[in-house]
C-alpha cells in the first residue's frame, strides 16, 4: 500500500462503510464524479475490482473486505492525531460519535443527550449500533467509540467508568385482571410472562437467579428486547421482569404497574467502557463526560 494517496483510502473507507458512491461523496463533501474517479485510482492500484455494483448497492470483493479493517484503522488512527493536534471543539466539530448499546439504554440516553447535542454541538452527530459479539473489535479499530451497558466480557485493553447501579422491577399492564396493587410470589408463579432472548447480561441475570432460586415462571412470550416486551405487556395480561431504569420511564406513561421483584435479584453496575488506543482522545474525553454527567442527573424514582 506504499505511495498512495490517504485521500484514496478515505474514499474506500466511506465507500466500504455506506455501500454507495454517492453516499461516500456526501460523507466526505465531494462530488461524486471527483469519487467515481478516486474508486478508478483505487482499482488500479490495488489490481482489483475492490466494489462491484449489485441492486443491494456497491457490494466489496473479498480483496476490499480483507482490505476494510486496516485501512479504516489507518484512517481513525489519523483522525485521533489530528482531533488531538487541533483541540476539539464540540461548538464546531462535525465529528460522528457512534455507541454501541442496547435498545434498553437508547431511551434513557439519546433524549438527553441530543438535547445536550442541540445546545452545546449543533455539529455533532451520534450513530447508535448494537452490542454484538463484534463490540470489541468495532472499539479496538475505532469503528465505535464507546459501549454503553453491563459488559463484563470487556475487560484487558478497555477503560471503563461505572455510571450507575441497576436492579429490576416488575411491570403489568394498568388493566391487568388480576393485579391489583402488589405482586406476590404466588402471583408471579402463577401468571403468564413475556423473556428477553437477546444476548444482553441483564436478561441472562434474571434467567440464572430464577433457575438457582427454583422459582416458577410460565413464560408464553419470548421477545428480543425490553422496550418490545414492555408494549405487549401494556395491552395483555402478561407480565415482564425489567431493569429499574426502563421501569421508571414507563411510570410516567401510566399504562403500567410496577411493582418490586417479589424475590431478591443482585444489582448489576452500568457502564461506558471505551479502548485504550482512544483514551487520551480529546472529542472522546469530551463525549465520556457529557454522558456520565448526564446519567448522573438522571436520579432513579423512587
Amino acid at each position: 500500500m506504499h505511495s498512495i494517496d490517504l485521500r484514496l483510502l478515505a474514499v474506500f473507507d466511506e465507500i466500504y462503510k455506506t455501500g454507495s458512491v454517492s453516499a461516500a461523496a456526501d460523507a466526505l463533501e465531494l462530488g461524486q464524479p471527483a469519487v467515481s474517479v478516486a474508486l478508478s485510482k483505487l482499482r488500479h492500484h490495488f489490481g482489483d475490482q475492490l466494489f462491484v455494483r449489485t441492486s443491494a448497492g456497491m457490494e466489496p470483493t473479498p480483496f476490499a473486505e480483507r482490505l476494510a479493517s486496516p485501512v479504516h484503522a489507518v484512517i481513525e488512527a489519523l483522525d485521533v492525531v489530528l482531533d488531538q493536534h487541533n483541540e476539539f471543539d464540540p461548538r464546531t466539530s462535525s465529528r460522528t460519535f457512534r455507541i454501541c448499546m442496547t435498545d434498553l439504554s437508547q431511551p434513557v440516553l439519546l433524549p438527553g443527550l441530543l438535547k445536550k447535542l442541540r445546545a452545546s454541538a449543533p455539529e455533532i452527530h451520534i450513530e447508535v449500533l448494537p452490542l454484538t459479539e463484534d463490540t470489541a473489535r468495532r472499539l479496538q479499530t475505532g469503528e465505535a467509540d464507546l459501549a454503553l451497558g453491563f459488559l463484563p466480557q470487556l475487560e484487558a485493553g478497555f477503560y471503563q467508568q461505572v455510571l450507575f447501579r441497576q436492579n429490576f422491577v416488575c411491570i403489568a399492564g394498568s388493566h391487568h385482571p388480576r393485579i391489583g396493587d402488589q405482586l406476590t410470589l404466588a402471583q408471579f408463579e402463577a401468571e403468564d410472562h413475556a423473556t428477553i432472548t437477546s444476548s444482553g447480561s441483564a436478561p441472562l441475570i434474571i434467567d440464572r437467579e430464577i433457575a438457582r432460586q427454583g422459582i416458577k415462571r410460565r413464560i408464553t412470550l419470548k421477545i428480543s428486547s425490553f422496550l418490545g416486551a414492555a408494549l405487549v405487556v401494556e395491552h395483555t395480561d402478561l407480565i415482564v421482569t425489567i431493569p429499574k431504569r426502563l421501569g421508571d420511564m414507563l411510570r410516567d406513561r401510566g399504562a403500567y404497574r410496577i411493582f418490586p421483584v417479589p424475590f431478591p435479584l443482585p444489582e448489576y453496575e452500568v457502564k461506558q467502557l471505551w479502548h485504550e488506543r482512544y483514551h487520551n482522545d480529546p472529542g472522546n474525553r469530551w463525549l465520556r463526560a457529557v454522558i456520565s454527567e448526564l446519567l448522573s442527573e438522571l436520579k432513579p424514582a423512587a
